[in-house]
């Protein structure tokens, strides 16, 4: 059996990560924009290993099988969240990447693969 796991985003969460590239461009620069997206990247890249990484956190009270982590880890800054809910199939699938400033029961995470 294959150790990794698949990793896709719902379309909110391609939404949301456009939406930061633009934010981060538009206030910082492209070179700083660029270097959010590696921190996100590395995030993402933690979770093709497992659903656990170190640093996720459960988040039953938002829904079964649902976790939450956050980008600022391995000397990468940074202010956001990834919210992702283990579905069937070893995959992982990224529902939103929220601002950690933002309450995360407050906005939509739908899912297309898992709609429980």
């Amino acid at each position: 059996m294959n150790n990794f796991w698949r990793v896709q985003l719902t379309e909110m969460a391609e939404v949301d990560l456009i939406s930061i590239k633009v934010w981060t461009t538009e206030n910082f620069g492209a070179p700083q924009a660029a270097k959010y997206l590696k921190a996100i990247g590395s995030a993402l890249e933690d979770l093709i290993l497992g659903p656990r990484p170190m640093g996720s956190i459960s988040r039953e009270d938002i829904g079964p099988n649902i976790r939450s982590l956050h980008v600022q880890r391995k000397g990468y800054k940074g202010r956001h969240l990834l919210v992702f809910k283990v579905t069937k199939n070893q995959t992982i699938e990224v529902l939103r990447f929220l601002h950690d400033s933002m309450e995360v029961t407050h906005h939509s995470l739908k899912s297309k693969i898992d709609p429980k």
